[in-house]
């Protein structure tokens, strides 16, 4: 028999249903729950597991169903919500949604390659660059507005304080675009208009 089954994800659980045998379980989105899941699904015949993605919080269970050689469709969560507007589907609970997407799994089967873990460290490094770059300048355009000396100094400083942890974080992802293909790194950064940010980002979130 084969399973159809989705999984509706958030940060602290994974709420699954399997088709056709409409088992519904909730497991804890840790490692503890995902070896569960993992043990659970082990000698069964997965058609396709389907999930949304969820702002990163899919990746990890993604990663431990790639290992135990699952199938696994992941999808935009627009996609979803679409999928259930045309089954008339208006209510929204976890055991509801993951119901859906089960359905939604046999349909939409386009099982993806996890990415390997020097990418995921390359995306986070610049995830988190990205992040610091967002609050310096949102300094920068504080400091004009500001008339009190102590509150100019402040960000002043707090801007002097971002610029270095960029400068480590440039560093750092230096190193992680060599540990993951440093002659793409070298390739994509010859082309013009391309530097050494665009190059990780390209390889970060791009296939």
């Amino acid at each position: 028999m084969t399973l159809w089954i989705g999984i509706d994800v958030s940060k602290a659980t994974l709420a699954v249903h399997v088709l056709p045998t409409r088992q519904f379980l909730s497991v804890p989105n840790t490692g503890e729950g995902h070896a569960s899941l993992c043990a659970m699904l082990k000698g069964q015949a997965v058609g396709n597991l389907l999930l949304e993605a969820t702002g990163g919080y899919e990746r990890a269970v993604m990663r431990a169903l790639a290992a135990a050689e699952v199938p696994v469709t992941r999808i935009n969560p627009r996609r979803a919500r679409a999928f259930a507007t045309a089954l008339g589907k208006t209510a929204k609970t976890d055991p509801i949604d993951a119901a859906l997407l089960a359905r939604m799994a046999e349909l939409v089967c386009a099982p993806g390659v996890a990415p390997e873990p020097e990418r995921e460290v390359l995306r986070e490094l610049v995830q988190r660059r990205e992040q610091l770059v967002q609050q310096r300048d949102d300094e920068r355009r504080r400091l004009p507005q500001a008339c009190t000396p102590l509150v100019r100094d402040d960000l002043a400083a707090h801007i002097g304080q971002l610029r270095l942890r960029i400068r480590h974080l440039d560093k750092a992802i230096v190193h992680a675009q060599q540990h993951l293909d440093d002659q793409l790194s070298r390739k994509l950064q010859a082309i013009a208009g391309i530097g050494q940010v665009t190059a990780a980002s390209l390889m970060a979130y791009l296939p």
